[in-house]
């Protein structure tokens, strides 16, 4: 897919946001696709699935409602244009197309249309998907994926795809950074910027990034603030999505250890590093929310699934994440406005260096590089790649006060 450029004699259009307006108990629903999950309410008593999201079933009036998760299996019943609309955010994306479809659970939903779907009536899948405002919404997909999928005008709204988007990758020399490179690098994305720390350090495979075509260095310590400053200055106004996987990682707790310095140092990047970028690239990011095909669409913060709650032996780097995670919070709430979607990813143990005294499973480089790329391309905020995650996040969700002893012992 070729995009067209953007003319640099016009005035650069203003970030809108669709209607972002939902009930307390409507927040389930965005909730799960948030996670990449379409649930609906379904009665615990007489079973009836039920939508939109109401606080008593439309059948039996039972407020014992769950979330559960939905096939999306279902038949377009019929499909309109629409050529005008009062909201000023589909004002500017006009044309836009939407259905009604009968899911094969029960409730007939309103949603808006792939442009692979074909006239009603046929065979759909239906997702939950997060819009620019941050709110979940239905997508209709053809029963039979195509090659070009992604390519949609309207599901590009829904995601962050980085086919053909400008990409920043803070830290390049580590496995994982390689291993997003060359993901990017494979999906079709326009131009890598791979940021590098401390220029005399050799480390296998960066050297390797350079025969990649798409890729362009650039010295980038996220310690020295002047030098964010000066690469924000030169790119950050281009940059479409930022990735933000530089960490410092060090295998101490609090008593077996003295002093303050290695905590610093892992403070200075884990949470201070995502500081410096924020301020320098953030209001860069902002402004281009409603740059047309390429605009800016989402930043990337690699947390770990130990800012949920603190592991002893890596006790001060799970301390360093966990601010990170607040701080990602805030971000996520000021880049919302400009529908800019800031993705949080939360790995167990990866394997590398500083995780070999870690029992298996571990999460490849490569995996964990995988699953932010789905997580780009189908448009969610919050990861938890591998089993390790997986099972923590589940323990915490059950009981946090249980997982705080578990972990301790």
């Amino acid at each position: 897919m070729t995009l067209k450029k953007k003319n640099p004699v016009l005035r650069t259009r203003l970030p809108t946001l669709p209607p972002a307006a939902r009930s307390r108990v409507a927040l389930g629903l965005t909730a799960a696709a948030a996670l990449g999950r379409f649930e609906l309410q379904q009665c615990r008593d007489c079973g009836s699935v039920q939508y939109p999201p109401r606080e008593a079933c439309q059948h039996c009036l039972s407020i014992r409602l769950a979330w559960k998760p939905q096939s999306g299996e279902g038949e377009l019943l019929a499909s309109t244009v629409l050529h005008h609309s009062n909201d000023l955010f589909f004002r500017e994306r006009l044309p836009w197309r939407l259905g009604l479809i009968k899911l094969a659970s029960g409730p007939t939903v309103v949603a808006h249309l792939h442009g692979a779907v074909p006239a009603a009536p046929a065979a759909v899948r239906v997702a939950a998907r997060l819009d620019r405002a941050g709110q979940a919404v239905l997508v209709a997909h053809p029963d039979k994926e195509t090659c070009d999928m992604a390519e949609d005008r309207q599901l590009r709204e829904f995601t962050c795809d980085p086919k053909s988007r400008k990409v920043l990758v803070t830290d390049g020399k580590t496995g994982v950074g390689q291993a997003l490179v060359k993901a990017l690098a494979a999906t079709g994305s326009e131009l890598i910027w791979v940021g590098h720390a401390e220029p005399w350090k050799k480390l296998a495979g960066f050297d390797d990034l350079k025969g990649i075509p798409q890729v362009t260095l650039v010295p980038l310590d996220l310690t020295d603030s002047k030098n964010v400053r000066e690469v924000a200055a030169e790119i950050g106004g281009k940059v479409d999505i930022l990735i933000n996987n530089a960490e410092y990682h060090r295998a101490f707790g609090i008593a077996n250890r003295h002093g303050v310095e290695t905590a610093r140092a892992e403070m200075d990047i884990n949470y201070f590093g995502l500081l410096r970028l924020a301020q320098e690239f953030g209001p860069a990011m902002r402004s281009r929310g409603a740059d047309g095909m390429a605009s800016a669409v989402a930043w990337v913060n690699l947390l770990s699934i130990y800012a949920l709650a603190n592991y002893p032996p890596h006790g001060t780097f799970s301390a360093s994440k966990a601010a990170a995670q607040s701080l990602a919070q805030c971000l996520r709430a000021e880049m919302r406005p400009a529908g800019v979607r800031v993705v949080n990813v939360f790995p167990g143990p990866i394997d590398d260096e500083w995780n070999q005294l870690v029992l298996p499973p571990k999460i490849a480089p490569a995996a964990l590089a995988g699953a932010i790329v789905k997580a780009l391309r189908e448009g969610v905020e919050d990861v938890y790649p591998g089993d390790v995650a997986q099972e923590w996040l589940e323990r915490w969700r059950d009981n946090p006060k249980a997982l705080e002893r578990e972990s301790a012992s």
